[in-house]
């Protein structure tokens, strides 16, 4: 199973579900594109919140100096963001790629991230609550369904607003597949927790 793991924009908690994700399947982790923060980017956030032993952290397509958008970080590392480079790792476990922002966010002049999503991809969408939070969830979910990409679900995360996630989950249809509350902190003994949670809704996609 592979599963892409995006978000209805930046900051909405894509590493830390993708950190519950990968713990909870024991699958393998990618991220095409990081973006900024190398020395402390999602990749090695990943490795210091899983606690198994057979998840395979793989490398970067593309690891970009400035925290921004990725073509904007693209052209500051005077580079141009090539989408045929940026090869899937084989691998016989199941993968979790995490994307950078939300879908639409451009790696160069013609592509998205949403232009990273294979036919063998399930995606997983990333809520947070914020005021307009709803519009961009359905945004974010009509976007894959005009494009024909299977949408497994959604994860909920901060704190509890069931009368968004209520009216999201009714006119999307979407599978509600769990919720990451709002924790003073995150460290391997939390996510192990929410990976137990999250295992069966996940096994079943």
């Amino acid at each position: 199973m592979k599963l892409f793991i995006t978000g209805i924009g930046t900051d909405v908690g894509k590493t830390i579900a993708s950190s519950i994700i990968v713990e909870s399947l024991q699958a393998d982790y990618w991220k095409p594109v990081q973006a900024g923060d190398l020395d402390n980017s999602d990749s090695h956030k990943i490795q210091s919140y899983i606690s198994n032993s057979s998840t395979v952290i793989h490398e970067n397509s593309y690891k970009l100096t400035t925290p921004a958008s990725p073509h904007l970080a693209a052209k500051l590392d005077q580079i141009i963001i090539d989408i045929q480079l940026i090869v899937e790792p084989k691998t016989a476990n199941h993968l979790v790629i995490e994307g950078a922002g939300g879908l639409l966010v451009p790696l160069n002049n013609s592509d998205y991230i949403i232009d990273l999503i294979k036919d063998d991809y399930k995606v997983i969408v990333v809520s947070r609550h914020y005021l307009g939070s709803i519009n961009h969830t359905l945004l974010t979910l009509e976007a894959l369904r005009s494009r024909n990409i299977p949408v497994a679900g959604i994860v909920f995360s901060g704190d509890e607003y069931p009368s968004s996630e209520e009216i999201i989950l009714s006119k999307s249809n979407a599978k509600f597949i769990g919720r990451i509350e709002n924790e003073p902190y995150f460290d391997q003994n939390v996510i192990q927790y929410y990976a137990d949670k999250f295992r069966e809704p996940l096994q079943s996609l």
